[in-house]
């Protein structure tokens, strides 16, 4: 295909060489003939000479049968060698006018025969074309007219220029052909390895529309729109929301978010209707922006997650089922503790061990509990009852609670912050959240390692701070580490008990209280965990 940019460039002829298609013959040689035909006239009305002259004569017939030739011969049975007979002929036709009419400015057409061989032949034409003004055109006026004043730099001037100009378009011919020749070796190469990926992929320009898409996109397509897809984005269809029974709206397609600028990662999404073909999604979205820094389009991947969320729902219903048959039992043992502390005659010690049975079957409980909410629900927020409490009293309750273990394990606890720090909070679950990281610290930090909790007020916000000179944890698994049921390499590599369940509750616990919580860490040199929380709770 060729380039617009090459056919700006060449002006009108530029325009009949340079098209999509191939040029005709006959278009260059009409146009030809109409440019010398308004010169050959206006020149013999205002200056010297007629259109009867012999030479005029000649011209005209001469150009009139190139254009005839270009229609009844049957150029392409013939060699392509034989093409240069025509603009040969228009500048035969040239040199003629130039004697018969001897003011005509029609020295200039020559571009044209000489752009027309400079396109079929090349540089070899372009050279020829200089040659050929030379001899139909210089040389016969310099002959019949002798060296005047001027004739011999208009002699000159005719070849050059059309020399420089046939040079011009077969460099620029050659250079288009070449990029274009490139662009579409690129574009096959890029069509072969979007089609190879088990990625849907989509390409939207700035108003919504589809530009491109791959092969497995097209697969999700058919299931999503059994009657056809429009290219726009944000049309409805067969497309489900996370639980795969709510259609989305048109403001809650991955597709209109995306052609509004949004960008997003793993939004879930079910499309088709029939449970054993439909198939789960997870999108993500990237905008793409133009050198002035606006908004051209976006970029949207869809991958197939169906066999992943099948095995989460199986998961899910298993811990649902797990958790409740534990209630049970669970009721139990704290009804029977409870009558237990109810009595007066018990001893001293039995009173304590009584107290870490109700303390621990109370955790025991919140862990069930915390089980059947990651069953239940993906990522809609965990519900939390929020009343005024003092955080640094429940840390450092918390933190007397870890000594046990702490001590058992030879790490030191140390605590900063204040005496007192008032917070609207829901007490029980921000307990929790010092259990878990607390608990995470003691059973990632080895022996005679040392771990300080930090609390403060930044702003109005309440930063809690739970660092370790633990084993650290790796970056491939910093990004998944509040993943349910994820467990690090570290971890399992020293078989360190757990579920992976503790730092997803933690994070749905944090972000219930409209906070968030960051870690930074290094393998081997231990972690800190930062909980941010609004003092007012909101």
């Amino acid at each position: 295909m060729a380039d617009q940019g090459g056919r700006a460039r060449f002006g009108v002829a530029g325009r009949l060489l340079f098209t999509d298609r191939e040029p005709t013959s006959t278009l260059v040689q009409l146009a030809f003939v109409v440019l010398l035909a308004i010169d050959v006239v206006t020149t013999s009305a205002v200056g010297s000479g007629g259109l009867r002259q012999p030479e005029i004569v000649l011209a005209c017939a001469l150009v009139l049968a190139a254009l005839a030739a270009t229609v009844v011969v049957p150029w392409s049975r013939l060699p392509h060698v034989a093409l240069a007979v025509l603009p040969v002929m228009d500048l035969a036709a040239l040199g003629l006018t130039r004697i018969g009419l001897p003011g005509t400015g029609a020295d200039i057409l020559c571009v044209i025969p000489a752009l027309w061989l400079a396109r079929e032949f090349h540089f070899r034409g372009a050279v020829f074309a200089a040659l050929a003004v030379v001899a139909t055109m210089s040389l016969p006026w310099m002959l019949l007219l002798g060296p005047v004043e001027g004739n011999v730099s208009s002699a000159l001037l005719a070849p050059a220029l059309a020399g420089l100009t046939a040079s011009l378009l077969a460099w620029g011919t050659r250079h288009f052909r070449e990029r274009d020749h490139e662009a579409e070796r690129h574009r096959l190469f890029n069509t072969a390895i979007l089609d190879t990926v088990d990625v849907g992929l989509v390409l939207l320009d700035h108003t919504g529309a589809y530009r491109s898409h791959n092969r497995r996109h097209d697969d999700f397509m058919r299931l999503a729109y059994p009657d056809g897809h429009a290219g726009q984005a944000g049309q409805q269809g067969l497309v489900h929301g996370p639980d795969g029974v709510s259609l989305l709206e048109r403001v809650e397609m991955p597709t209109y978010r995306a052609a509004s600028g949004e960008e997003f990662d793993d939004c879930r999404i079910w499309v088709g209707d029939d449970p054993l073909t439909r198939r789960a999604l997870s999108v993500s979205a990237r905008t793409v922006h133009d050198d002035d820094g606006d908004f051209a389009g976006a970029a949207l991947a869809y991958k197939d997650v169906t066999d992943f969320m099948r095995a989460l729902n199986v998961k899910d219903e298993f811990v649902a089922s797990v958790s409740h048959e534990l209630r049970t039992p669970l009721t139990s043992i704290r009804g029977y503790a409870d009558l237990l502390m109810d009595r007066d005659d018990l001893p001293a010690d039995a009173v304590g061990h009584l107290t870490v049975l109700v303390r621990n079957a109370e955790r025991l409980g919140r862990l069930v509990a915390d089980l059947l909410h990651s069953a239940q629900t993906d990522a809609l927020p965990m519900h939390v009852v929020r009343t005024r409490g003092d955080l640094a009293a429940l840390t450092r309750e918390a933190l007397a609670a870890a000594q046990p273990a702490a001590t058992a394990a030879r790490i030191t606890l140390s605590y900063q912050g204040p005496e007192r720090l008032s917070a609207m909070m829901d007490q029980d679950r921000m307990r929790q959240v010092v259990d878990n990281l607390l608990s995470n610290a003691v059973k990632y930090t080895q022996p005679d390692g040392a771990i300080a909790v930090g609390l403060q007020v930044d702003g109005r916000r309440i930063e809690l701070s739970v660092a370790d000179s633990g084993i650290g944890i790796g970056s491939s698994d910093r990004d998944q580490l509040f993943t349910r049921f994820f467990r690090s390499r570290q971890a399992e590599e020293r078989s360190i008990q757990g579920v992976g369940l503790g730092l997803s509750i933690t994070k749905s616990i944090v972000e219930s209280h409209g906070g968030r919580i960051e870690v930074d860490s290094e393998v081997g040199h231990g972690s800190t965990f930062r909980v941010r929380v609004p003092v007012d709770g909101s």
